[in-house]
């Protein structure tokens, strides 16, 4: 597997590349993130942080949903979904995420 990187040789692919470039206050292209931009998620994120979760299943399959729907065409994440047991594509996912293509 390759791996994108800039010039500060910073990981740009991969689940935590946009976390770690958070926690560095450096965006991809080396140029600082705004304090205030930074305040602002980690506001945000530590209300998430404190959200009563629904369960592990729920959180998957939204996630799945949610990043599938950017690679994978809508007939086929249906289907996946099917496949690995979880609840197929509701109606209101499949606006959101695939009405505009």
């Amino acid at each position: 597997m390759t791996t994108e990187t800039n010039p500060g040789n910073q990981t740009t692919t991969g689940a935590d590349a946009v976390d770690e470039a958070i926690a560095r206050g450096i965006d991809f292209d080396g140029s600082p993130i705004p304090p205030a931009k930074l305040e602002l998620y980690r506001k945000v994120m530590g209300l998430e942080g404190n959200r009563q979760r629904s369960g592990v299943s729920n959180t998957m399959r939204s996630r799945i949903v949610r990043i599938g729907a950017k690679h994978i065409p809508q007939a086929e994440l249906d289907q996946l979904l099917k496949d690995a047991d979880f609840a197929p594509l509701k109606e209101k996912e499949i606006a959101f995420y695939y009405g505009g293509k």
